[in-house]
């Protein structure tokens, strides 16, 4: 059987036009590269992102696809993508998984590992 293997890079970035931090509003900006480093094509279904604010609150993201796609990704090849999230903290995090499926059918997921949203000069 073979080995899928996807690797993801976040970029983020603090949207100060469209944050209202006097009522508790802060947008996030975030790009996402998904590399498919495995030997066969495969094509993301959905996505799933917790998004935890610095109070404890959470919120479940799920939905097909990305921006409105379903990118099949070719062996070596990448897909970048950007979204936004607006949480009631200067700091959160968001952390995730893509399911996705290969060439032969197989379902899997490709986790995304937690990343922080920080209003600049909100952490040390």
């Amino acid at each position: 059987m073979a080995e899928s293997r996807i690797c993801i890079e976040v970029e983020t970035a603090y949207l100060d036009h469209q944050s209202d931090p006097a009522h508790g509003r802060y947008a996030f900006a975030y790009s996402i590269t998904i590399r498919n480093e495995g030997p066969t094509a495969a094509r993301l279904l959905s996505r799933h992102w917790i998004i935890t604010d610095a109070d404890g609150g959470v919120q479940e993201v799920q939905g097909e696809g990305v921006v409105g796609e379903q990118p099949l990704i070719q062996p070596g090849e990448g897909y970048r993508y950007s979204s936004g999230a607006i949480i009631p903290t200067p700091v959160g995090s968001m952390r995730g998984a893509y399911q996705m499926v290969d060439e032969a059918g197989r379902h899997f997921e490709a986790p995304i590992s937690a990343f922080t949203l920080a209003r600049p000069g909100a952490l040390h």
